[in-house]
């Protein structure tokens, strides 16, 4: 079953030197699976996600042929209407928790934030949604950490508090934009292993953005490869390693490898078809 459907995005932004194009042509439908997005730098993938809600702002433009979620179309809907997706139906995890919590706001006023001014939630019964939101991340001291600012906490945490409050209302849809980038190994692969799981028993759709191939080729069911805003590839994950586009072959090389050559690694020799 199809969850989301873009067609033919367009994201444009209108400078003194002209229109510059950020995201060009992209194309791709997602059911309740792990869809990874991939590329450079400045390739379009936050873009991308961002235009899923709308978060486009002045002088950026977002064009469709279509943009429907759940059968709803994104383009057409009004601001109000989308604000009631946002959060409740359609999430996104920043890549960064120190530049998406307030430092000087608890955690639990944070996190609680949603349920107070959406659901009119107040007491008992908003302090159980909290507590329960940081258990389903995995955090061990929930009451702790929902009595300490953002300072107090470390990358890993941090990032967890950031999903758990984009979880609360139960999304269909998660858009994770680069959520493991600031995370040694370890917590990585239980930041993973969480949203792994909210996939698989939740039935979520999920978006991951990434600039981790190897990552990306372990965790995603598929993924569409960007280059200056188009996609030039898309496959199955599994096999990313085998990818037929030169620009993919060329980031897998780029790539360091255990016991490999000590020398410089190779760059990228890029072809100007490539940007289409």
């Amino acid at each position: 079953m199809t969850l989301l459907s873009v067609k033919d995005l367009y994201v444009t932004f209108r400078t003194e030197s002209g229109i510059v194009e950020a995201v060009r042509g992209v194309s791709f439908d997602l059911g309740r699976e792990r869809l990874g997005i991939v590329g450079e730098s400045g390739s379009g993938k936050t873009m991308t996600g961002r235009s899923v809600l709308r978060l486009i702002r002045p002088p950026g433009r977002i064009d469709a042929v279509e943009m429907t979620f759940d059968g709803i179309d994104l383009l057409k809907i009004s601001e109000r209407q989308m604000r009631a997706l946002r959060g409740k139906r359609i999430a996104m995890v920043m890549q960064d928790p120190k530049y998406s919590l307030n430092p000087v706001m608890r955690v639990g006023e944070q996190l609680t934030e949603g349920l107070r001014r959406r659901d009119g939630l107040r007491g008992a019964e908003l302090h159980r949604k909290a507590i329960a939101a940081l258990e389903a991340v995995q955090i061990r001291d929930p009451e702790r950490v929902l009595r300490a600012y953002p300072h107090e906490l470390s990358g890993g945490m941090g990032q967890r508090v950031m999903i758990a409050m984009m979880l609360i209302p139960q999304p269909d849809l998660l858009i994770a934009d680069e959520p493991t980038s600031a995370l040694d190994v370890t917590v990585q692969a239980e930041v993973l292993s969480i949203l792994d799981g909210l996939v698989r028993d939740r039935g979520m759709g999920l978006i991951f953005i990434s600039h981790d191939l190897r990552l990306v080729g372990r965790f995603c069911d598929r993924v569409l490869v960007m280059y200056k805003g188009r996609v030039v590839e898309e496959l199955e994950a599994k096999h990313l390693m085998q990818a037929q586009h030169p620009y993919t072959q060329g980031l897998l090389n780029c790539l360091p490898r255990i016991g490999g050559d000590r020398g410089p690694l190779p760059g990228l020799d890029r072809a100007a078809a490539w940007a289409g």
